[in-house]
């Protein structure tokens, strides 16, 4: 006997009808929705192998700056001259190629504007490369993009007096 066929055999039980100022309550029968799943964290899914998760969903954290702008400035300032320039023996900074500096602590990024001493220089097409890696060298940077610009045009007025004084044109 199928469970419809003993369904069908059992007779209706009478309901009682309800007295003055009583509400019928109703049960609701079927299915039942499911509670919800508990939340598993990205990096829990990731290593159980659930499928359609990657690494790249894991949300990254705001990074953190670890130097203040100052502190940034300072040293990247400090590994500016580091860099000299090919025909000059003076470092880039105090020679006055640097047009400016924008440090982003929160992205751990810089931007450099820089000229050179001549638009014919030999290391024009090298140079902002090797600044760029200058700059991601210093602590709390981890990229950097150099733009070479042209205008103003370098003068020998851009150098500090210390420079000047070094190379005897003072």
């Amino acid at each position: 006997m199928s469970a419809i066929e003993w369904l069908n055999q059992k007779e209706p039980q009478p309901q009682p009808e309800p007295s003055e100022g009583t509400t019928r309550r109703y049960i609701s029968v079927g299915r039942q929705p499911s509670p919800e799943p508990p939340l598993i964290p990205v990096e829990e899914a990731i290593a159980a192998g659930f499928p359609g998760m990657e690494a790249s969903d894991v949300p990254k954290p705001a990074p953190t700056p670890e130097f203040s702008r100052d502190e940034l400035e300072e040293m990247v300032i400090a590994a500016l001259r580091t860099v000299f320039d090919p025909e000059i023996p003076v470092n880039i900074y105090d020679l006055g190629l640097i047009y400016g500096l924008t440090i982003d602590p929160q992205q751990a990024h810089v931007d450099v504007r820089m000229t050179l001493t001549a638009p014919g220089c030999p290391v024009a097409q090298t140079f902002p490369g090797e600044v760029e890696q200058r700059m991601r060298e210093v602590p709390g940077i981890d990229s950097a993009h150099v733009e070479l610009v042209w205008d103003p045009p370098w003068t020998r007025e851009r150098m500090s007096e210390s420079v000047l004084l070094t190379l005897g044109m003072l």
